[in-house]
């Protein structure tokens, strides 16, 4: 049985973003969307459509997590029974009112990952000491992505449509010459500072009953596997952002290398592409195959968490 490498030997030439943007930068590929990005997102729109992105969060019936994180919890803390008991607060002119709180692991909704959320060798993204997640991470975190926002020209390919399927296998893999493959397919192009939207309808199915899948020793997502040549790919588009309807953006254990989750760190911490996960891109998906049209305007904004390792989000597509 062939050992697996340790991240420190197996991407020890894997290509760097550090410093490209100084010493102090906690957004990454992110500084490749400026107003040109967002003009040529905004040049995408035709008919005014828009899709939300984001998957319902704290549902009775459970929602798609990582497995071993914990579901989101919702519960009513004010509403009419607290006056039916006669506890209600006295309101001038009667008034009556109804809070909740919900408690959620920030990485259980769709969301938008920290970019010091994944690390190996004791450094975060641009060089940060991992030490600086201790307690709270205080570098790298949620918040400069938050305050930036993204928005720019967004691309979906439909990797399950492109393999002739509703969704793919647990595990199945595919490269960045296959989402080429499938632009060419859709009739689209994927150019520089794109926001690429990957759909493999895997979330989608957890929604149609398909969750015993998403359960259990062996949870097996499908997603893109690593390669230098992947990563080279990602550097020379300056892609900065990925979004897909799977859990982690990859697939959960690359079989080349039998590593867990690679590209988190080839492309995350070393080049520092955002990454957004537990999308439903179904809706958009269907969309995009009945009209031809597969860019559009993209925009995402994760809520302000102070010292967040991530953030929830629903994102809007603007067609």
């Amino acid at each position: 049985m062939t050992e697996t490498p340790h991240l420190n030997d197996y991407l020890a030439t894997s290509p760097k973003n550090w410093g490209k943007w100084g010493a102090d930068d906690e957004v990454g590929s992110l500084n490749y969307l400026g107003s040109p990005e967002v003009l040529a997102g905004v040049a995408e729109i035709r008919s005014g459509k828009t899709f939300t992105l984001g998957v319902p969060m704290g549902s009775p019936a459970g929602d798609p997590v990582w497995p071993g994180r914990r579901q989101a919890r919702r519960v009513n803390t004010v509403d009419a029974g607290l006056w039916m008991a006669g506890k209600g607060f006295p309101i001038p002119g009667g008034a009556q009112y109804s809070d909740d709180m919900l408690v959620i692991d920030v990485q259980s909704s769709s969301q938008y990952d920290a970019l010091g959320h994944a690390w190996y060798g004791d450094q975060l993204y641009n060089g940060y000491d991992a030490a600086t997640t201790v307690g709270a991470m205080t570098k790298a975190n949620i918040m400069p992505i938050a305050e930036k926002g993204i928005v720019g020209r967004g691309v979906l390919l439909d990797m399950a449509k492109y393999r002739g399927k509703k969704v793919l296998d647990p595990g199945e893999t595919f490269t960045h010459e296959d989402l080429l493959a499938a632009a060419a397919a859709q009739g689209v192009e994927i150019r520089k500072r794109d926001v690429l939207l990957v759909h493999t309808g895997w979330i989608n199915s957890y929604y149609e009953g398909d969750t015993a899948k998403f359960q259990g020793a062996d949870f097996m997502e499908p997603g893109l596997t690593h390669s230098q040549e992947l990563v080279e790919w990602f550097q020379e588009m300056e892609i900065p952002n990925l979004v897909t309807d799977t859990i982690a953006n990859e697939v959960t254990l690359d079989p080349a290398s039998g590593l867990s989750l690679p590209l988190h760190q080839a492309l995350m911490r070393n080049l520092g592409v955002v990454f957004a996960e537990i999308m439903n891109l179904t809706p958009l998906a269907d969309d995009c195959a009945s009209d031809g049209q597969y860019a559009f305007l993209y925009t995402a904004a994760p809520i302000k968490l102070v010292n967040g390792t991530g953030a929830p989000v629903n994102p809007v597509v603007v067609k």
